[in-house]
């Protein structure tokens, strides 16, 4: 049976872990909205986390529901993604998405991220 938790372990936890996703990006997908970087992770499972700044997303409430279903979508998706570092990161216009929209983008960029992870692994640019 599936993990469906959200340990530590699947989580970026310091700004080291940050820092290695942003300086080595392999892998980029991105809407509108959102977008995702990802490197290969040196750890046996993917990792996540995410940058949803005040900037983009103005109101405490909508920063945690976003960040909520994110989560969310991780934890039920992670097993079919690579060992994979992930940073999420917000753009503008984030806040007024609804939970199913959100769902939506993230079921889109996953699938464009698992193909252009397997195309890594094959080594055929990603670009």
């Amino acid at each position: 049976m599936s993990d469906f938790s959200f340990p530590r372990q699947a989580r970026l936890l310091d700004s080291r872990d940050y820092k290695e996703v942003f300086d080595d990006v392999l892998v980029k997908a991105s809407d509108k909205s959102l977008l995702i970087l990802a490197r290969p992770s040196s750890k046996e499972r993917s990792r996540l986390g995410l940058v949803i700044a005040k900037k983009h997303v103005r109101r405490a409430n909508q920063r945690n529901r976003i960040k909520r279903v994110i989560r969310e979508h991780f934890r039920v998706t992670h097993t079919r993604l690579d060992a994979l570092d992930l940073v999420i990161i917000a753009r503008q216009g984030l806040g007024d998405l609804s939970n199913e929209e959100l769902r939506q983008i993230l079921a889109r960029l996953w699938q464009r991220l698992r193909k252009k992870a397997a195309a890594l692994s094959e080594g055929a640019p990603t670009r």
